[in-house]
């Protein structure tokens, strides 16, 4: 029997006209699911129910954050782990067809996907591809050979029951002063979203719950509030890039692998931001290509601290007090090291 997911209602009219006009990669408007207001695109009133019922199977292994938090790299990481360092394949098939993003669809309005299928209207190869990504994830992923990886954005209350069949779940945090400024530049660079405004308005959504996949607090809490679940890790990127080999371990003993000293340099290297940044099978260099994605803006600078680069005083002071409010009922904390580019 099909579950019932959660209900939703419409964005105000007055707040979705002004956002539309900022977000033009959105031509309709916005809802909010679930008691907790999560933001997403108006496709999610078509799509929603099947995200929900989607049919996990106990192989899966899901990927799970708010985007712009080491996602992409985590990725990578685990695919890699889970099957045997087949760097042969890892360098041939793109990382969005090993482990594809579950819900990317609802970010593809029809009159965007046939403005890129026009504009590549020379290359019927990328015209498919314009077209297969806007095809819904429970779809195209329901027909993936076992075992599956699985990208996805949305939180624990709008997914299918991953913690009832006893497949793999990893869930990666990072500090939302890196979060939102990665996630600004992401949300410029991508026409599926392609926001026009500046960094402190941007910040100003982002505090106040109006970017997708928002409210990042209640994001992280309701993973957090779950991390001592069978079958479930829960990671830190801050930790993650602070000592990349002792992560690497931690995620591939979660996985069932065991690799030795020198395998685990190998994995190090290749994550490696300078290499990682240049790969074209994780940097969505076919999203580039098709012109949905500017070039050089995926993949940014990684490691942690990039929020002092496009700050201020003021805006720091505001996201400062945003964080203290949000952590006094919880013992979440993230991780404080030096910064670090690796």
């Amino acid at each position: 029997m099909a579950r019932r997911p959660p209900n939703y209602e419409l964005l105000s009219e007055e707040k979705t006209k002004e956002m539309l006009k900022l977000f033009k990669g959105e031509r309709t408007g916005f809802v909010l699911v679930g008691p907790k207001k999560y933001l997403l695109p108006f496709r999610y009133v078509e799509q929603g129910e099947g995200f929900y019922n989607f049919k996990v199977k106990s192989d899966d292994t899901w990927l799970l954050s708010h985007p712009r938090s080491g996602t992409t790299m985590a990725q990578e990481l685990i695919w890699l782990l889970a099957n045997d360092l087949n760097f042969d394949v890892a360098k041939k098939r793109l990382l969005t067809e090993r482990f594809p993003f579950f819900e990317f669809s609802l970010f593809n309005h029809p009159e965007v996907t046939q403005e890129f299928i026009l504009s590549n209207k020379d290359d019927k190869v990328k015209q498919q591809l314009c077209r297969d990504i806007a095809l819904p994830g429970y779809e195209v992923i329901a027909d993936m050979p076992s075992p599956r990886f699985i990208k996805s954005h949305l939180p624990f209350s709008m997914l299918p029951g991953l913690l009832d069949v006893g497949c793999k779940i990893i869930y990666i945090a990072r500090n939302p002063k890196d979060v939102v400024t990665s996630w600004y530049h992401f949300n410029c660079s991508i026409k599926t979203q392609e926001y026009l405004g500046d960094f402190s308005t941007f910040l100003e959504y982002f505090l106040n719950n109006l970017t997708p996949w928002s409210p990042y607090w209640e994001h992280l809490k309701e993973a957090w509030d779950l991390r001592n679940s069978q079958n479930f890790l829960f990671l830190f990127y801050e930790e993650v890039i602070h000592d990349f080999p002792k992560a690497i371990k931690k995620v591939a003993k979660f996985l069932g692998k065991t690799y030795t000293d020198e395998e685990i340099n190998k994995v190090t290297n290749h994550l490696n931001i300078k290499n990682f940044r240049n790969n074209p099978m994780v940097n969505f260099s076919e999203l580039k290509a098709c012109g949905i994605i500017k070039d050089n803006s995926f993949i940014r600078k990684g490691g942690n601290g990039n929020w002092q680069d496009i700050s201020t005083a003021e805006l720091d002071a505001k996201i400062e007090k945003w964080i203290e409010e949000n952590l006094k009922e919880t013992d979440l904390r993230f991780p404080s090291f030096n910064n670090n580019n690796n």
